[in-house]
């Protein structure tokens, strides 16, 4: 389930996945990332933050900013 506030978070694939561990390559296909370079925005949840935190060697995480939200 997504967060309430509708946080989300920009990941990047800046290491390769070749010669990873299976799991690891899990992680990255669970995630969306499919190439090196390749960027995706994830809701910021519980699990997808497992997921990164498991091949965070191989990831560059940011957190996405929403230009259409003005308080």
């Amino acid at each position: 389930m997504a967060d309430a506030r509708g946080r989300q978070v920009t990941i990047t694939l800046v290491r390769s996945l070749n010669g990873r561990l299976r799991d690891h390559k899990a992680c990255a296909a669970g995630l969306g990332l499919r190439r090196l370079r390749q960027t995706v925005t994830v809701a910021d949840t519980r699990q997808n933050r497992g997921m990164m935190r498991k091949i965070s060697y191989l990831l560059d995480i940011k957190e996405a900013t929403n230009e259409t939200e003005r308080d």
